[in-house]
């Protein structure tokens, strides 16, 4: 078992956790009223947060609409794309003879 293998397996599920945190953070920024430090919705927040303020700070809400969460599905999505896609560095790594 080499360490790309490894990463493969920890990276993987992780990156794709965190996908699932963001669509949820999106989906509750259409509800203001959710109080997000009480249960089940600090679930979300807690993991989430430390990755949104630094970007609220470069990228100010348009509109009234906080799109940093939809900005982290995409870095998220692209670092998984790059590292674990059909064409991925760990997946190319993987797959040496």
């Amino acid at each position: 078992m080499t360490p790309a293998t490894i990463a493969s397996w920890i990276l993987a599920p992780l990156l794709g956790v965190m996908i699932f945190l963001f669509i949820f953070r999106i989906v509750l920024t259409w509800y203001p009223q959710a109080n997000l430090t009480q249960f089940p919705f600090n679930i979300v927040a807690i993991p989430t947060e430390p990755f949104l303020i630094p970007l609220r700070k470069l990228v100010p809400p348009l509109g009234g609409v906080d799109i940093t969460p939809i900005i982290w599905v995409g870095i998220i999505s692209l670092i998984r794309e790059i590292l674990l896609g059909q064409q991925g560095l760990l997946t190319m790594i993987n797959h040496v003879p």
